[in-house]
């Protein structure tokens, strides 16, 4: 089992800057970030493996970052150049395989912490 703890969201005007963080009780081989807006379906937006190889969203990419420092089991995702459209509840995942986070069948997601862009 591996517990999964977000943090970070909030709210900020366009144009702004996030940093989400997701602790993890223990490493695992790939993890990422989720979203899923208002009467929209969950998407991938990010997700990185243990050898540093990362994959984006073309709606995020250039402008977020996903990182992982392995030595504190801790995910992060800097959001840079918020949009309104941005505004999810973002949601950290795990899983041995990034195929699999990115296909929206991680075996691990965290509770999600929200945020919101306002124009």
């Amino acid at each position: 089992q591996v517990q999964l703890v977000e943090s970070g969201g909030g709210s900020e005007q366009a144009g702004g800057s996030l940093r989400l963080s997701c602790v993890a009780s223990r490493d695992i081989f790939c993890m990422g970030w989720l979203r899923q807006a208002p009467g929209k379906e969950r998407e991938p937006v990010a997700t990185i493996n243990k050898h540093g190889s990362t994959i984006y969203s073309d709606s995020v990419k250039g402008r977020f970052t996903i990182s992982k420092d392995s030595a504190k089991n801790t995910l992060y995702l800097q959001m840079d150049s918020l949009k309104p459209e941005d505004t999810a509840i973002y949601y950290c995942a795990a899983d041995q395989s990034q195929s699999r986070i990115w296909a929206g069948y991680a075996n691990y997601r965290g509770q999600g912490t929200q945020v919101t862009v306002s124009s």
